[in-house]
């Protein structure tokens, strides 16, 4: 019986250190589902990102125009297609194709001479009614002594008086059909009516030409000074009618600059010359025109640009550098650096951009610094330096290592 008893004892001194154990593995278990031994890479030390090299400058608080911005066409201020008064042959052509010319220059000749032929044709019947007018003044003049003698009749008389103020009268007939021949002829040379530049040729020496061609022989467009025609909205009617009753020196004293669409350039600064008579119905607009100096032919006619109308000033606006400015699908934004060297995305609203210069009406105030150049490497949340200080500092450090170098 003694056995048995060894038996038991042994089984139940197995259960006692199992139970340990289980006790521990619960525990190891519980803690890895809790994930405390598991790795997470976030807590992981990144590596820092150099910050980026950018150039920036600060928001200012300034005097600005208060100005109109429409989308307006160069017209050359005159334009005439330059067409014959007379049907003959072209003989020759005093211009070349976009040469500049005076008003009275000789630009084409016209073989003159059957109209050198009328005119003296005109002559000759001149010449032949003044010899009859001679001829009748002298037998007016026999009448009249023979009336004295009662060696005529009144009825006679009367008569040759008639006689004389017809032929008078044919002489002077006779001196229009000279003039008139003679305007025909001078019609085969024609002059420049006008100053400005030459276009294309549209018919050659040689050909012949007739008073009824539409197309002319060529066109004169006056390019200095030019003109800009544009509109503007209708609401924008008042704002611009009260600039014109405030100015003292009428429409002329209100400043228009013509800018180009692509590089924002100005390209000239002219003045107001018409505010039309009457709002477009159909498109909501006013038509305005203003002319400009060219003589550095800038503007050219047909071109595509933006008029600018100053109506005023506007103090204490917000003004950055237009490069600071970026545009993405909700609109235009910058860059602003913070206080702590890190960048944020600021929306925009700009109400005009002028040269190098862009006037912000919401989202900005003076004295933030805005990044001007750099932005392709930023998000929002890159730590960026002043790309000076940037340079200044790898030279510095590659000085150090140079230093360090030489000393070992």
């Amino acid at each position: 019986m003694s056995a048995p008893q060894h038996n038991s004892q042994t089984a139940q001194t197995g259960k006692t250190w199992i139970w340990p154990v289980v006790a521990v593995l619960v525990i190891v278990g519980a803690l890895w589902a809790s994930g405390v031994f598991k790795s997470d890479p976030a807590k992981k030390e990144r590596p820092q990102q150099p910050p980026v090299p950018v150039r920036s400058a600060v928001a200012k608080s300034e005097t600005v125009p208060v100005a109109l911005v429409g989308i307006g066409s160069v017209l050359p201020v005159s334009s005439v297609t330059v067409r014959t008064r007379v049907d003959g042959q072209l003989d020759s052509l005093g211009f070349k194709e976009g040469q500049d010319v005076k008003a009275g220059q000789v630009l084409a000749k016209i073989d003159p001479r059957t109209f050198q032929a009328a005119v003296q044709q005109a002559e000759a019947q001149k010449a032949r009614d003044e010899a009859q007018l001679a001829n009748a003044r002298a037998d007016l003049a026999r009448y009249g002594q023979l009336i004295k003698e009662d060696a005529t009749s009144q009825q006679q008389l009367d008569t040759q008086k008639a006689l004389v103020a017809q032929l008078a009268a044919t002489i002077k007939t006779d001196e229009a059909a000279i003039n008139a021949a003679r305007v025909q002829l001078s019609f085969t040379t024609i002059v420049a009516p006008i100053s400005g530049r030459v276009g294309a040729r549209l018919v050659d020496a040689g050909n012949i030409v007739h008073a009824a061609d539409a197309a002319g022989l060529l066109v004169i467009n006056q390019i200095d000074p030019i003109a800009v025609q544009f509109s503007l909205p209708e609401s924008n009617f008042q704002q611009i009618n009260a600039a014109l009753r405030n100015s003292k020196g009428g429409e002329k004293s209100i400043v228009v600059e013509a800018i180009d669409r692509g590089s924002r350039e100005v390209l000239a600064t002219g003045h107001l010359v018409l505010l039309n008579n009457a709002i477009d119905t159909t498109t909501g607009t006013i038509a305005l025109k203003a002319n400009f100096a060219n003589a550095a032919h800038k503007l050219w006619p047909g071109q595509s640009v933006d008029a600018r109308i100053v109506l005023g000033q506007q103090d204490s606006a917000v003004t950055i550098p237009a490069g600071a400015v970026q545009r993405s699908q909700d609109g235009n934004f910058t860059y602003v650096v913070e206080q702590n060297g890190t960048v944020r995305m600021q929306p925009l609203d700009i109400s005009e951009t002028v040269g190098e210069k862009a006037v912000v009406a919401k989202g900005l105030q003076a004295g933030e610094r805005v990044v001007t150049d750099g932005q392709y490497r930023l998000q929002p949340g890159a730590k960026v330096v002043e790309a000076g200080a940037a340079s200044a500092k790898a030279a510095s450090g590659a000085a150090s290592s140079a230093a360090s170098g030489a000393s070992k």
